[in-house]
């Protein structure tokens, strides 16, 4: 297996506050897994130290089997708001993908942003500004923007949590689209249950904090995801063994 992300015994504490307690999972190169947990449970502070925001106390994470220090800067990493600078243009906020990467010019940066904006259904917004979109519209331009930085791993923190119902589908299956056709290695933290059968290849389940492993599913969905296939018997089933694993890391009966 081509283990793109490996995550061995993991452990992370504030004083005497546990967070992250022995995780064990994985990542494979072009896979798409989610994490499903319940809030403050650490899934967000095991992607701060993916990202080098935190350091873990101890376990280890290694990169295409090469420990995190000596790998480079693999990760590009949206949060949960899509944090678009207002005095910026659509464009220009997903030019700035590239500039941080470092790799081209402003102008050059411009030109490829133009590019992407095709790719995400952003073309005629390109001279437009964050306040004149939607927030479905944002999410798009900070996930185009998260892309131009042209990492090998994407670390999606609840991208479509602060959106409606209605909205958050049609960029669910937008995105499983998108990840269709480019075959990202994607890791999304996620508290919807229908999100992460929607999308992935596999799920992790997290108990409440410390966080620790209480289950992993396969997704045995075909793809391209449609929503019609939640209705399925396979799926149904799948959330239900999603929502018992939840309830047993919650310490509740299933």
């Amino acid at each position: 297996m081509n283990r793109g992300i490996a995550i061995d015994a993991l452990t992370k504490a504030y004083g005497d506050l546990d967070v992250l307690n022995g995780l064990n999972l994985h990542v494979d190169r072009g896979e798409f897994v989610s994490i499903l947990g319940p809030s403050g449970c650490g899934k967000s502070t095991l992607l701060s130290v993916l990202t080098g925001i935190e350091s873990a106390d101890s376990g280890s994470i290694a990169i295409d089997g090469q420990g995190l220090a000596g790998s480079g800067s693999p990760f590009a990493w949206m949060p949960q708001t899509d944090v678009l600078l207002p005095w910026r243009s659509v464009s220009d906020n997903v030019a700035l993908g590239y500039q941080v990467a470092g790799r081209v010019r402003k102008s050059q940066a411009r030109k490829q942003a133009g590019e992407l904006l095709g790719t995400f259904g952003l073309r005629e917004f390109a001279d437009s500004h964050p306040y004149q979109l939607s927030g479905g519209m944002r999410q798009r331009v900070a996930l185009a923007r998260t892309i131009a930085q042209g990492r090998d791993i994407l670390l999606l923190d609840e991208p479509f949590g602060a959106l409606d119902a209605l909205t958050r589908t049609e960029l669910q299956l937008w995105l499983d689209q998108i990840w269709g056709r480019e075959r990202f290695t994607v890791l999304l933290i996620t508290h919807d249950v229908r999100e992460a059968v929607l999308l992935s290849d596999r799920i992790y389940v997290f108990s409440e904090r410390p966080a620790r492993v209480v289950g992993e599913f396969d997704v045995p969905l075909e793809r391209p995801r449609t929503m019609s296939m939640l209705a399925g018997d396979q799926a149904k089933q799948l959330e239900l063994d999603l929502l018992r694993a939840l309830h047993v890391g919650s310490g509740d009966t299933p």
